[in-house]
């Protein structure tokens, strides 16, 4: 790959390395389990990133943090407003608290409680909307003009892509050049930023897109070789239930993704299963996408695997309903 090609990103490895630096001593350095069942099922090392145990308990407070921290003082005092289906929404609103930021979340009526709760208790106002017949884009645009709100993305937003990216930034700087990683994705920002630490300091590495069946926008968009909008997903995985990629995302992940791989909701729950049997933590549906495609056989490699398992942000009835009806 040359200069020029990655000049042409909207995201630069340098500006993934300028993210971790933000996020030094504020994000936490998340552990890398391993599994010698999971090496034998896959044969090959296979490198757990738990973005289960990040701050809000997903990745998502990496991109928020990076983003909130790059605006100027005038710009926090005004406050800022995102939408959300959950994880996005509490990193937000802990990142603006950290900050001295206040903020407004536009999140769904059928969030789940625990994410509903744990954004409220971070000091920020919520404003429901119903999923399926609002438009959260123009709620939150709305918001921002009437307020003079600052609009923070869920993905597509180049600040956000390159927060993302540094959890595999941290996983490749211990575990070495990998062969092979694998990434929930959503939006496509955590995708985008992965794909583009990954691709310079692991050359060669194949970055694979995991989506769950009922939600494969990002997997038709790059068969089409454009933006292909689906309508919205009805899946276990709300995190990932996003009816079509961003434009910055696509325009890095159709470059950088060696290709998407689709998991069904069954396959989810044991996943989401496996994970806290065999490994001892709790994973949301879509932070067990990558361990589903995984533990189905439907990726391979003969050399080290990196996966980013990306939330566990599932409250106690889900989970055990999950665990008990599967």
């Amino acid at each position: 790959m040359t200069a020029d090609y990655r000049a042409a990103l909207p995201v630069s490895a340098a500006d993934v390395r300028a993210a971790a630096e933000r996020l030094r001593g504020v994000a936490h350095r998340t552990p890398v389990l391993r599994s010698r069942t999971l090496d034998q099922i896959v044969s090959a090392p296979v490198l757990l990133k738990c973005e289960n145990l990040q701050r809000v308990g997903a990745f998502k407070f990496r991109g928020a943090y990076n983003a909130i921290a790059r605006l100027t003082p005038e710009q926090r005092s005004r406050g800022v407003v995102a939408h959300s289906s959950g994880n996005h929404a509490q990193a937000v609103a802990l990142a603006a608290r950290e900050l001295g930021a206040s903020a407004v979340i536009v999140m769904p009526k059928d969030t789940p409680r625990l994410k509903l709760d744990a954004t409220a208790g971070y000091g920020a106002e919520i404003v429901p909307y119903d999923r399926y017949t609002e438009d959260r884009d123009a709620i939150s645009a709305a918001l921002a003009q009437e307020r003079g709100l600052i609009m923070i993305p869920p993905f597509d937003h180049p600040d956000v892509i390159a927060g993302q990216g540094t959890a595999a930034l941290e996983l490749i700087e211990g575990a070495g050049p990998l062969e092979t990683l694998v990434v929930p994705v959503g939006g496509g920002g955590l995708a985008a930023g992965c794909s583009v630490i990954a691709t310079d300091l692991s050359p060669g590495v194949r970055v694979i897109g995991i989506e769950p069946e009922a939600g494969d926008d990002t997997y038709r968009s790059l068969a089409a070789g454009e933006r292909i909008a689906v309508p919205v997903p009805h899946t276990l995985a709300d995190g990932q239930a996003v009816p079509q990629p961003g434009e910055l995302t696509f325009a890095i992940n159709r470059r950088l993704l060696d290709s998407i791989v689709l998991v069904s909701d069954a396959e989810l729950v044991e996943a989401v299963r496996w994970a806290y049997e065999r490994l001892k933590i709790v994973l949301e549906p879509s932070g067990a996408s990558p361990l589903a495609a995984l533990l189905t056989a439907k990726i391979n490699s003969s050399g080290p695997v990196g996966v980013i398992l990306s939330g566990g942000n599932i409250g106690a009835e889900q989970f055990a309903r999950l665990i008990m009806e599967s």
